[in-house]
C-alpha cells in the first residue's frame, strides 16, 4: 500500500518492536493519525521521558527511575532471600504473586553459546559481590523455562553452592519453551511455592 512518506517511516518504527508484523504495524500508525494532536504529543513524549529518566538500579541492575530501585530500597524486604531473573520484565510475574518478599537480582539476559552469550556478558560478577557481602541464606533461580534459562540456572547453581548458600530453581507448572512475563498470576504462585532445589 502506498503512503505518505512519514506514515511509512512511522509504520516501520512500529514493526521493531517486538511481536509487531506489518499488518499491526500499519494498524498502530493510522491510530496514531487519528489521535488528536495532544494525545499523540503525550504519547511521544513517554517514550522520550523514558528513555531520559529510567536506568539500572546500582546493586539490582533492574530498571528503574530512582537508584537504588524500589525493591532494593524496601525495608519491609527480606535481605536473606534473593530472586535471580534474566530481565527486568520478569520481577512484575513474581510480584504480582504477593509471594515473594525478597530482593531481586536482574542477569540482563542469558547464556546462550549459539547467540554468542557467554558469562562475562551477564550481571555474574555483581551478583556474586553481592551473595559474599551479604548475609543471603536462599537464591531462587527463576530464569526462564528454556535451553538458555535452564543453561543459566545450572551455571548459576555452580556457581552459587559452594558458597554454602540454598539454591532453588521455580518448580514445574511454567510451560516449558515460554518466558516469565506471559505466566498467569496463579501458575506464578504455583511455581515459586513448589520451587525445588538444584
Amino acid at each position: 500500500m502506498d503512503v505518505a512518506e512519514p506514515v511509512n517511516r512511522l509504520i516501520e518504527q512500529f514493526k521493531k518492536l517486538p511481536g509487531i508484523g506489518t499488518k499491526s504495524a500499519q494498524r498502530l500508525a493510522f491510530f496514531v493519525l487519528k489521535m488528536d494532536a495532544a494525545d499523540a504529543g503525550q504519547l511521544a513524549e513517554s517514550i522520550l521521558e523514558v528513555k531520559r529518566s529510567i536506568r539500572r538500579c546500582s546493586t539490582c541492575n533492574n530498571l528503574t527511575d530512582i537508584d537504588p530501585c524500589q525493591f532494593c530500597m524496601a525495608p519491609t524486604r527480606s535481605d536473606k532471600m534473593l530472586c535471580i531473573v534474566e530481565e527486568s520484565n520478569n520481577i512484575l510475574p513474581v510480584e504480582k504473586t504477593h509471594t515473594f518478599n525478597g530482593r531481586y537480582h536482574v542477569l540482563m539476559g542469558s547464556l546462550s553459546p549459539l547467540k554468542g552469550v557467554t558469562p562475562d556478558q551477564l550481571a555474574i560478577t555483581s551478583l556474586l559481590q553481592r551473595l559474599q557481602s551479604q548475609i543471603i541464606e536462599e537464591v531462587i533461580i527463576a530464569t526462564n523455562p528454556n535451553v538458555e534459562g535452564e543453561t543459566t540456572a545450572l551455571y548459576l547453581s555452580r556457581l552459587i553452592k559452594p558458597l554454602g548458600i540454598r539454591v532453588t530453581r521455580l518448580a514445574l507448572g511454567l510451560p516449558v519453551g515460554g518466558d516469565l512475563e506471559y505466566a498467569d498470576e496463579v501458575t506464578m504462585a504455583k511455581a515459586i511455592e513448589g520451587r525445588r532445589e538444584l
